[in-house]
């Protein structure tokens, strides 16, 4: 009996070893394991806070950025504001000024543009607000400038006209050989002898008159422009000049000849569509031709032989020499 007690005794003593060493065991890494997750704890804690100083700094750091930004900005709008490139130059009305640029203006020469610019005083205030209307007022004073167009451009300070010119029609002369001393425009507006002769580029039908021209009007301009258009349409030849020194008989030249037309009524058109029936027989004829005489109704004639030397100009110069005798009386 007394060796199975001690022997139950022992065995009874290393179950509880075994189980307190287990027990033990269990605690060691209960507490490793709280350890650790504190740690971690910690570490996030720290982490979290660490971040929290970077964006603080992070956050001021914008602030002062932009604070910065707003002042630098500030500085230059206000720079930008005062510039000199935003005003118009003092001088720019003149010619050799590169902040002006005049253009399109084939009849008004450039010096008379800028007479009349010289008329305008330049404000101080920038070129947006730059008045442009007393421009536009000046040079609509010029008799061939049917509008202007201003454009202002900044930064520099510049403005750029563009003309709009009317455009010629016909042109006055005394004579077959004298130079144009005025022209019409298409809308009727007469102009003198100020803006002659006239760009090459620019065609226009010459008359010769005797009288006055002055009155006329745009129908009277129509009436001629048609007038010429038809004899081109119906000879296929440009028309040299028309011939009006005698009102009730009227002449054209074309290269091949001169056609007498009669009076300035409605049935002068009708008269033109004749041409083509009698030219071709001007050109085959090999002889020279004064005119071909339209005039009649149900007639065309061909006046043969070299036309006689015209003495419109000396009718012209005795009339000034009486003029002047009268005006010496």
């Amino acid at each position: 009996m007394g060796k199975k007690d001690k022997n139950e005794q022992n065995d009874y003593s290393e179950e509880y070893q075994n189980e307190m060493s287990v027990y033990s065991y269990g605690e060691e890494e209960e507490q490793k394991v709280s350890e650790t997750y504190t740690h971690r704890i910690v570490q996030k804690k720290q982490l979290e806070r660490k971040m929290r100083q970077n964006n603080m700094w992070l956050a001021r750091l914008k602030v002062l950025l932009r604070l910065i930004l707003i002042v630098l900005l500030s500085y230059c709008l206000y720079r930008l504001a005062i510039c000199h490139y935003w005003y118009p130059d003092k001088t720019i009305f003149t010619k050799d000024s590169p902040n002006l640029q005049i253009i399109n203006n084939k009849i008004v020469p450039s010096y008379k543009i800028l007479a009349e610019l010289r008329k305008i005083s330049v404000s101080d205030e920038p070129i947006y607000r730059f008045e442009t209307g007393s421009i536009k007022t000046n040079l609509s004073e010029l008799e061939p400038i049917e509008d202007v167009f201003i454009r202002r451009y900044w930064f520099p300070a510049r403005i750029q006209i563009i003309i709009k010119e009317r455009i010629p029609l016909i042109t006055i002369s005394r004579d077959e050989n004298s130079p144009a001393e005025a022209f019409f425009t298409k809308d009727g507006v007469l102009v003198g002898k100020d803006y002659l002769p006239l760009n090459p580029s620019i065609k226009t039908t010459k008359v010769i008159v005797g009288g006055n021209y002055r009155e006329w009007d745009k129908n009277k301009i129509d009436y001629l422009d048609r007038l010429a258009k038809r004899v081109k349409h119906y000879s296929n030849e440009d028309v040299l000049y028309i011939d009006l020194r005698n009102p009730n008989d009227v002449f054209v030249q074309i290269p091949s000849c001169k056609l007498r037309l009669g009076g300035q009524d409605e049935g002068i058109f009708e008269r033109i569509t004749r041409i083509p029936s009698i030219l071709p027989q001007v050109k085959g004829l090999g002889k020279p031709v004064q005119y071909i005489d339209l005039r009649w109704k149900n007639a065309c004639y061909i006046k043969i032989g070299t036309a006689p030397k015209p003495v419109v100009a000396d009718i012209k110069v005795e009339q000034d020499s009486v003029d002047e005798n009268q005006n010496e009386d």
